[in-house]
């Protein structure tokens, strides 16, 4: 492995935009260029993290998340309020693709979430995205809804898969 992973920082984000917006545009992500952009500026406010994937100068990777409550309703009652982590955007440069780098960042941001003393961590994907359902999958996710979202998911059957994953406490 000749790449480390390290924290995104505000001055990445202009790199991560054009990351995100070149390599990880396929049928099954949903990126409108305004959010994505309005998205990774929080990471200079600390609203949204990131671990990003370099290899001497280039960034090959990147895997964005942030705390939320918008899950609540797959939370248990007793954790209804709890706030949790999301897994927003993640994207590998198609030179760096079948490295281990995307499963790597993932790896990462859950560490990232769980050391903030989140309980919860949620990602979704397009039911389909056999890719992201194998990394998910592979991290510990576990589906736990599946549901019809044609304006989000115009391709295939416009369904958006929703997986979490609990942390066990000592």
């Amino acid at each position: 492995m000749t790449w480390q992973i390290d924290a995104a920082t505000a001055a990445d984000i202009p790199v991560l935009t054009a990351l995100i917006l070149t390599h990880g545009p396929n049928v099954w992500n949903w990126l409108p260029p305004e959010e994505v952009a309005a998205h990774l500026a929080q990471i200079a406010t600390g609203e949204v993290g990131a671990v990003v994937a370099r290899e001497n100068d280039a960034l090959l990777g990147v895997v964005s998340f942030c705390r939320t409550t918008h899950f609540a309703r797959y939370q248990t009652e007793d954790r209804r309020e709890a706030v949790h982590g999301y897994v927003c955007e993640a994207a590998v440069h198609r030179e760096g693709t079948g490295r281990g780098i995307g499963a790597a960042l993932l790896k990462a941001a859950l560490g990232a979430l769980e050391a903030q003393g989140l309980r919860e961590v949620y990602i979704d994907r397009h039911e389909e995205n056999a890719a992201s359902a194998g990394m998910m999958r592979k991290a510990g996710f576990t589906v736990i809804d599946t549901f019809a979202e044609p304006a989000r998911r115009p391709h295939g059957s416009g369904r958006t898969a929703v997986s979490r994953i609990v942390f066990e406490r000592a």
